[in-house]
Order: structure tokens, then sequence, then C-alpha cells
């Protein structure tokens, strides 16, 4: 379907009245309200009312059939998650067998041979020839199923043979994380220059001012953060008028991260009538507000179970003693070969890769409270080696993409069957296999039996204790050295370039003025400095506070009167104000 042909969007939809439709014909017969039901939408087949929303009753149920009042945030937590109901729309086209016979620029086509990419993986084969044509899709595949060139290509294709304008990108790629869209940009990069086309990334915690030159020049594709493209939006860096084709890459999470009110801002401020595809390893009714006010008609390919379960991934509940918890992770660490683990917190994170650097271990922590460039810095020492063991928090669990990692390790359990699936995610990705461990305490069982069973996984569960033969069977697990160890810092930045002739680069030399040092600029005579006076009555600072205005060298001290507290007038003393102290120090 061309750009022309594609229905414009009613952004004013999905306020009718109870008993009518709201949006096209998904949503006949008493399913009104403020929802927006269509045809081919995979949601629910009508809107839920405003009470129904407040209440969480509405049909189809929002928190499930029994309702979350009287339950605990855990035993929500792993609750199992509602599907959408999908309704039969415009059918979608035939899966593709080959790359060859999808409608793509020749570029991308070399470009695909050069990097080795010769068959589509089922969800690229699945969406491919939809997103091409411009339909808006709605695609889930489990983690490391190749979801990135399933919208990158298409997106691509669709964009070739374009010049964006100054500030004013052609295509969108929202994300939840930093990593996540550095994952995406380094992805799609090879087959953007193949068809000419230019990407910037826009993520918090690294310059603004370099992100917004980016912008300015030209770009066609923009991979963002939401925070950090409100921020520029705000400053007037970037304007998504131009913005034809918008794509959501893990949308569920950024929903369960509370982007969601940033994200529909962003939306509202695309190209009316544009191209819209959500893609998630995961997706359920947490981003069924998206699907239901900004997807038209949308066709959903669903490759994979919904829980997104690997069949290529080995699921172990390591049940252990709080007193054996330590050992067991260090010795686990201390295996052949590099592994993630997971903790809560950042706190934790910072504690357990301290504890097992004493032990003899390479290992770091990454998570949120790091800056952006010290966590580029561990990925990178994780990807060379350097680091052999990542304590990481939930921050990594989706975008980082590393080759041959064949294990994660959940030291503290998800509470979350999503969070579960997608720490998994970090191993077994395209096809390879991996293992996932998770150490359970006596008091987490009966949580941790109850979130495998919504993510629908059967783990193999083992009692197991530090130098077990069953742990090194399981893990690889080995005894520590021992021995501290130091990660090394990165190289320092290279000293400035010499001069041109050679020599060392010299300062220029800075103009003085030409007039006497006992004149001012004006030739006036300079006054002398008053000498420093501390003690003594009547000087302000050093004094009694009655003194005749005089004070001690450097401060602004009070002169005669009632001086305020904490003013300069403590006796004995040669301390001013706050600001006064400062300025001394």
């Amino acid at each position: 379907m061309s750009d022309q042909a594609r229905p414009q969007r009613d952004r004013s939809a999905g306020r009718g009245q109870s008993g009518q439709s709201s949006r096209g014909t998904g949503g006949q017969g008493g399913n009104g309200g403020r929802g927006r039901g269509r045809s081919g939408a995979a949601g629910s087949t009508g809107g839920f009312s405003d009470a129904q929303r407040r209440s969480g009753t509405s049909k189809g149920g929002l928190r499930g059939a029994g309702g979350a009042r009287g339950r605990s945030p855990r035993e929500r937590a792993v609750e199992a998650p509602e599907d959408f109901t999908v309704v039969e729309g415009t059918p979608p086209r035939p899966p593709a067998a080959t790359f060859a016979e999808l409608e793509m620029p020749k570029g991308l086509l070399s470009a695909l041979a050069r990097e080795g990419v010769t068959d589509p993986f089922p969800i690229q084969s699945a969406t491919l020839p939809d997103s091409i044509a411009g339909r808006d899709v709605l695609g889930r595949g489990r983690t490391g199923s190749g979801k990135t060139l399933a919208f990158g290509l298409s997106l691509l294709a669709r964009t070739a043979g374009k010049r964006a304008d100054a500030r004013r990108p052609l295509a969108l790629v929202l994300v939840p994380t930093r990593e996540l869209a550095q994952q995406v940009t380094d992805a799609l990069t090879p087959y953007a220059t193949a068809v000419n086309l230019r990407i910037a990334t826009v993520v918090g915690g690294m310059s603004i001012t370099r992100q917004a030159n980016a912008v300015r020049r030209g770009a066609e594709v923009l991979v963002a953060t939401p925070g950090r493209l409100d921020d520029l939006i705000g400053r007037g860096d970037v304007y998504l008028d131009e913005v034809q084709i918008t794509v959501l890459d893990e949308a569920d999470q950024m929903a369960d991260m509370g982007f969601l009110p940033q994200v529909t801002k962003l939306l509202e401020q695309v190209a009316e009538g544009g191209q819209r595809m959500l893609f998630s390893a995961t997706l359920d009714k947490n981003v069924d507000r998206l699907v239901r006010r900004f997807l038209t008609d949308p066709v959903t390919h669903s490759v994979d179970p919904s829980a997104g379960a690997v069949t290529t991934m080995d699921h172990h509940v390591l049940q252990l003693d709080p007193a054996d918890k330590a050992s067991a992770t260090a010795h686990i660490a201390s295996r052949d070969g590099r592994l993630i683990m997971f903790v809560h917190t950042k706190h934790g994170a910072d504690r357990l890769a301290k504890q097992l650097l004493a032990a003899g271990v390479r290992a770091a922590a990454l998570h949120g409270g790091k800056s952006q460039p010290q966590r580029n810095r561990v990925l990178d020492q994780f990807r060379d080696g350097q680091v052999t063991a990542l304590i990481a928090t939930n921050v990594a669990a989706r975008g980082i993409h590393i080759d041959g990692l064949d294990m994660v390790v959940n030291v503290d359990p998800p509470v979350d069957h999503k969070d579960y699936l997608h720490r998994g995610g970090r191993t077994a990705r395209a096809g390879e296999s991996g293992t996932v461990v998770t150490l359970v305490l006596p008091e987490q069982r009966r949580e941790v039996s109850r979130l495998m069973t919504v993510a629908g996984i059967r783990p193999t569960t083992t009692k197991i204790r530090p130098g077990d033969a069953e742990l090194s069977r399981i893990t690889g697990a080995r005894t520590p050295s021992g021995v501290a160890v130091t990660i090394a810092l990165p190289p320092a930045p290279a000293a400035p370039a010499p001069a041109a002739d050679g020599g060392a680069r010299r300062r220029r030399p800075v103009k003085r003025s030409g007039l006497p040092t006992d004149v001012d600029m004006n030739g006036n005579p300079r006054r002398p400095r008053p000498k420093q006076r501390i003690g003594g009555g009547g000087t302000g600072a050093a004094g009694g506070g009655g003194g005749n205005g005089r004070m001690a060298a450097g401060f602004i001290g009070k002169s005669a009167g009632g001086s305020k507290p904490g003013s300069g007038s403590r006796s004995g003393s040669n301390y001013g104000t706050g600001r006064q102290r400062r300025k001394a120090d």
C-alpha cells in the first residue's frame, strides 16, 4: 500500500458514545467508550469505558479475571499476562523465504551478503513483506530472534533515496535504554551506509550538545530514548513533523518503566498517516493503549509462544542455604568463560563486584548509577575479555548483545516473569544454546516456582552446596584463586598534537597592560590594601560586632550594629557567612 493510499489517522477519535464504534470496523455493537476497536488490531475488539479503566474490570480484564486486590506486589508481579485478542482484519502477506524475494534496494541486499546474513529469521520472514509494503506491524519474537533487522531493513528500504532536512528526521526508533539505542545503531549502521542514509543516536548520559549538532547536520534515521528526545525537542533541536516511519522497540519495557506519557507525547508529534511498528519479546495489555491509539489496522506476527521462552536454553534452579550463597556465587563466577550475574540493586551490584575481585574473579558492575562513558567502558572490557563476570541490574537485561555468552545467573531472582525472560535473553541468541541459573533461598522457593509457571518454563531443580560436583557439572564452577585482582583503567587520552614545525605546542603569550603597576586602568593611584586584623575590638569579623566597619582580609563582613547570626560577628573567630567561608576556602 503506498503512502498516499494509507488512511489518515483521526487523532480526535476514540471518544465516541457508548454503544458506538469510535474507530473502524472492529468496535461495533456496544464496545464504544474511549478505546478504538478496529479491524485487524492486535487488541480487544472494542474500547473500554472510563469507569472500566479506573476499576480494572473491563471485558478482557486489565488485571486478570480475579482482579489484583488483596494480593501482595510480588504476587501481582508474577500474574499471567493478558494477551491481545487478535481480531481478523486485512490478512498478512505470505512470509518471505529469502531476502531476494523482498522489494529492497540492491545496496541492502549486497550489505546483507557482506555481513553474512543469508537467510531471514522467522520474525524477519513474517514481518518484512508487510512492513516493506507500509503496513502497521505488531511483532512479537523472543529476545535474540532478529527483531532489530525485522524493523530496520524495512525502515531503511522505505527511506532509501530520501534526504532529511536539518533537525527533521524521516524515521524514528524509540527504545527504553541507552544500551539498546547503541545496539540498534550498531546493528543498522552497515546497512544504512549501503543506501547512503545517516543515523543519529540521542540518549541520556552523553553530551546533549554533540547529539544536537548531529541532528542539526541532518539524519534520516533517529534512534532515541524518550527522555533525551523530549529534551532536544524542548530546546528546538529536533522536529518530528516529517517522520513517516516510527518504531517502538521493546514497547512493553517502555510501559513498565513509566515511559508511556513521554512516548504518547512524542507519537502525537510525528507526521499524520505515517507507518507505525511495535516490536517486543512480550506484548500484553501494558501497551494496549498505544496499539489502539496509534496503529491503524495492524497486522500481528507472533513467531514464538507468548512467554517467549527459548527452546535452546537450559533452565536450572539451584536451591541453597543463605550461608552458602556468597561462596557458591564466587565458585560460579570463577568458571571458565564469561557470564552475566543479575542482582536487584545498584549497591548490591557494586558490593558483589568488589567481593568477587577480592576473591580473584575479574568482575565489574553495570547499572544505572554509572555514567554512560563508564557503562560503555565496562561493556567494552566485558566484550574483549578483561572482565569475565558482569554484575548487572535490569538495565542490562535488554539490548545488550554479547557474542558467545552461554550463561546467565540470577543471583537475586527476578520478581517479574518478563524480567526473567529478558535476563535470560542475553544468552542463547540467534539459535545458539545457553544456560540460565537461578539461585534460590528457602524463603524464595514459592515465589520462584510461581514465576516459572507464569513464564511457561519447567526448570531443573537441584539442591547444591559450594564445591559440589553437581554444581560444577551444571555451571562449570571452580574454586576461586583467592588472589585479589584489579581491572586496568583504559589508556589516558592522547597528548595534544605537536606544532607544525615539530616543536612543542606553546601557549600564546598573555597581553599585559603597559600601565605602571601602582596605578589602575584609569591612571589613578592604587590604594594600598588594608592590613589583616584578627582579634581585637570593633573590627567586624574579629571583634564583638560593634567595630568601625573594618574586617578580616578576604571577608565581606558586617559593620557595627545588629549583626545577624553567622554574619561575621562571632567574637574571636575568623568565620563569616557560609558564602564567605566558601570564598575563603
